[in-house]
């Protein structure tokens, strides 16, 4: 009942309608011990549907057997790599969540790496995969889809569609995410209401730079005390996460959208394009213009 009880809550402050998912690429793909790629970290969620032979996913603290049958996910900014040493077939879809959402699901939940695939499953990849043969990527190796002005493409593609065509779309993607979120655990500090409270604002007001004095007042917390339930739940102070959370979403609007470094950083809150060209490549080990050179 307990459990039940913190789900509701999340789901109530992270209602599903606000999962606003966009698709960047969905196809099948087929592989003799060729899928072998290293520490790929790209801003999307990948989703894996594996149909014919074997492979292994190395995330940072576990590996998994990628087998036929199973429906795997890697959140965006995950580092992970892959190995093939034989057959391999899977159906893959690349998906974000769009900038006007602000809370990301894998911000409330642990999800698991794997679940059990259903023909259901595999009709809604075949479904899309037919539908949207443009979407498939033009080769398996994430440097080449990574590292192409293709980002701003795919996604302009995405937004292009008709209507009825992206609700459809959405529709499936989110019926795949529900088989991960059917098993999946609120995140720790969500056994707290004060943590929840706070993190659910500074998810939905990112761009509006949140400030300590605001979150402890929300809270009705001092502001020390607020700081040791961030360090206690999250590992770092308040400021740290709300930059993280910023610099990664500036990742996905420098791949995503035709926005100049300065726009980024104002649509993220910054008021200052020097401080956001620093925290991003202390963050991420490249300016913004580096980082967005070096996916193109």
């Amino acid at each position: 009942m307990l459990f039940y009880h913190y789900l509701c809550t999340v789901m109530a402050l992270f209602p599903i309608e606000s999962l606003n998912l966009q698709m960047l690429n969905v196809g099948l793909a087929r592989h003799e011990g060729d899928w072998n790629w290293q520490l790929v970290n790209s801003p999307f969620t990948r989703i894996y549907l594996v149909t014919e032979g074997q492979a292994r996913l190395h995330l940072a603290s576990k590996t998994v057997e990628l087998q036929p049958n199973g429906l795997y996910i890697v959140p965006a900014y995950a580092v992970h790599s892959y190995e093939c040493t034989g057959h391999f077939v899977h159906y893959y879809i690349h998906v974000y969540e769009g900038f006007k959402n602000e809370s990301n699901v894998f911000d409330m939940f642990d999800f698991p790496t794997e679940v059990a695939a259903t023909p259901l499953d595999y009709t809604i990849f075949e479904a899309m995969c037919n539908e949207h043969p443009e979407a498939a990527l033009p080769e398996s190796n994430p440097q080449a889809y990574d590292n192409t002005s293709n980002f701003t493409a795919y996604a302009a593609r995405y937004n292009a569609l008709p209507l009825g065509q992206k609700m459809w779309l959405r529709g499936a993607m989110l019926m795949l995410f529900a088989k991960f979120l059917q098993q999946a655990t609120p995140k720790v500090w969500t056994t707290d209401k004060r943590m929840l409270k706070v993190l659910t604002y500074v998810h939905h007001h990112l761009c509006d730079d949140p400030n300590l004095d605001t979150l402890a007042s929300m809270a009705c917390l001092t502001k020390s005390y607020l700081i040791r339930l961030f360090d206690r739940d999250l590992g770092m102070s308040p400021l740290r996460y709300i930059n993280k959370k910023r610099i990664e979403r500036s990742q996905l609007l420098l791949l995503t959208e035709n926005m100049s470094v300065k726009e980024v950083a104002y649509a993220l809150g910054f008021t200052d394009q020097s401080y956001f060209i620093r925290l991003f490549k202390k963050s991420v080990g490249l300016t913004p213009q580096e980082y967005r050179s070096s996916m193109r």
